[in-house]
């Protein structure tokens, strides 16, 4: 039996077509109910707070807008709906991380409407919904041995933790404030993150044993 209260969707992407023809097919269904879209991350975080939707479609490529740093800031908003990721494909790296900040669902564009339907309800029944391949990957990262921190990665480490900004951090070390902007690089490249904030997540999650 349908719930009598509409599943409220609110749409992210930067393709004004598709976005537009989505909203469509979505609003031809009385079970769902687009309550907003947009183009724009920035928009969208605000109406996102102002409408509280139960599920946002989140397309993977917004151009020149970081998708991992936008889910990032709308769970420090304390967005509490399910996100659903929408994309043509995406590296098994980006799916980890999209999935580590609370992502339930990765969909694939080339799968019919009526599986997207499926999913959306699946999603609001609180259910996550992930391709095998990105479980299997998933698995696989959990069993991964850790990178190789040398003792001044985890100096650095210590300090991003506590807030420290990088020319506090140089100044503690007694280096030059690129010299740490190149151990930052580095710490990056074996964590296999891509910002600070993720790094800082990461030791928190992963490694508070020795900080």
């Amino acid at each position: 039996m349908q719930s009598a209260t509409p599943i409220r969707l609110y749409i992210l992407d930067d393709h004004a077509l598709f976005r537009d023809a989505l909203a469509r097919l979505l609003d031809a269904d009385e079970t769902l109910s687009v309550v907003g879209a947009s183009g724009s991350t920035k928009d969208a975080r605000r109406e996102l707070k102002a409408l509280a939707p139960d599920i946002l479609i989140l397309d993977y490529d917004l151009g020149d807008q970081n998708t991992l740093e936008f889910v990032e800031t709308i769970r420090q908003d304390d967005y509490s709906g399910s996100i659903l990721l929408v994309t043509a494909g995406l590296p098994d790296q980006h799916a980890l991380e999209f999935i580590r900040l609370g992502v339930a669902g990765v969909f694939h564009k080339q799968k019919p409407p009526e599986d997207l339907h499926a999913t959306i309800r699946e999603l609001a029944d609180g259910r996550v919904v992930l391709d095998q391949a990105y479980l299997q990957s998933l698995a696989a990262a959990a069993v991964k041995p850790r990178p190789n921190f040398t003792s001044r990665d985890k100096e650095v480490l210590r300090f991003l933790v506590e807030g420290r900004a990088n020319k506090e951090i140089a100044a503690e070390l007694g280096v030059s404030e690129s010299a740490i902007k190149g151990n930052l690089q580095q710490l990056f490249a074996k964590a296999g993150v891509r910002t600070r904030s993720q790094l800082v997540r990461m030791a928190l999650e992963d490694y508070r044993d020795w900080l």
